[in-house]
């Protein structure tokens, strides 16, 4: 066997170890590891369309085919930003007040990454037989709120030229039955939420006040991270906004089917309550703003009017850049990505 016939069979067989090596078990276990985020939701399992989309997303395996492994979880008790700062989770959801005022109030950098509510949570009932018509009429009553009284209670009394004095206002937990017990007259409520349960479950109907009825330009829910991660891990957000997208849309154009996937996680939840909160919720996702650019999307003039408004009602402990508690760039990831094969926008 000449020279050159062995260094021919030498190399062959080099090459053929080469190739048996890249495919060896430990190196495909490798190539096939999904990356890991932790999802809290923040609050208990419901309807909320920004926990429901994470559902939907979850049990029609968009998470699986982004070959990201989401952890869900619930906190019934708040405290979903503290745990975000701390990075003992990934990724939760937040009100926008509550997540400026927080960022305000701990110079922690946490960041909006998808605005799901283009309108503010907050309205305010009276039952319909106390003849409260308008907010005028909210004077030489009793006020209900949680927390402290919110800077939509203040815009509206403005709007209204409504004597804050002459109104008794108390702090109240969540429990609605304050209104139909007597103990206040007008209460602050989650409007996805708590009217449905005084009007359906407690049978009293309501007379309801939103700050959306007087252009304020408040805002909804947002899936939030700690800048860091963003940083660091950036393609893991986009992973799981990309699927969370996907879900969003399939719950517009599938209800009924999207409900059953929601009471596998809200199991001791009423369904008809369910529905209620959902519809309201999608119907508070659409704004001019996602119907052009599609939903969860944002723009620098909401956030701006929006930290406009908060600092004109004395809801900020210090002033804070607004720039740095939301960013745009991975809905522009998501959208842009000709992977999703979905033409998302409507």
């Amino acid at each position: 066997m000449n020279y050159n016939r062995l260094r021919t069979i030498f190399f062959t067989l080099f090459s053929t170890l080469l190739i048996v090596i890249s495919c060896s078990p430990d190196q495909t276990i490798a190539n096939n590891t999904k990356d890991e985020v932790v999802f809290m939701a923040g609050f208990k399992a419901q309807a909320n369309l920004p926990f429901a989309a994470v559902y939907v997303a979850q049990e029609m395996g968009y998470f699986t085919e982004e070959n990201l492994d989401v952890e869900i979880r619930h906190s019934a008790s708040g405290g979903t930003l503290s745990l975000l700062a701390s990075k003992t989770i990934d990724i939760t959801t937040s009100d926008a007040a509550n997540l400026v005022k927080f960022v305000s109030d701990q110079d922690i950098p946490l960041t909006s990454f998808a605005l799901i509510g283009q309108v503010g949570q907050q309205s305010f009932v009276s039952l319909e037989k106390s003849n409260i018509n308008s907010p005028k009429d909210w004077e030489g009553k009793v006020l209900g709120y949680k927390g402290s009284p919110p800077p939509e209670y203040l815009a509206i009394l403005k709007a209204n030229q409504v004597d804050r004095s002459k109104i008794d206002e108390v702090r109240v937990g969540y429990n609605p039955a304050v209104l139909t017990n007597g103990d206040v007259d007008i209460l602050s409520v989650f409007r996805s939420n708590e009217p449905n349960i005084i009007e359906s479950k407690l049978g009293y109907p309501v007379t309801i006040w939103s700050p959306f009825d007087y252009d304020l330009p408040v805002l909804g829910l947002n899936y939030v991270t700690h800048q860091d991660t963003l940083n660091e891990d950036s393609e893991s957000i986009t992973k799981f906004l990309r699927a969370v997208v996907r879900a969003l849309y399939f719950i517009v154009d599938n209800e009924d089917q999207s409900i059953e996937m929601i009471m596998k996680y809200a199991q001791n939840e009423d369904k008809s309550h369910q529905i209620y909160m959902l519809r309201s919720e999608i119907k508070d996702a659409w704004s001019t703003i996602t119907k052009e650019n599609g939903l969860g999307w944002m723009s620098d003039n909401q956030w701006n009017s929006f930290y406009k408004y908060l600092n004109e009602w004395g809801a900020l402990g210090k002033d804070i850049d607004i720039n740095k508690v939301y960013t745009t760039s991975i809905l522009e990831e998501v959208y842009s990505d000709s992977s999703n094969k979905l033409d998302l926008k409507r």
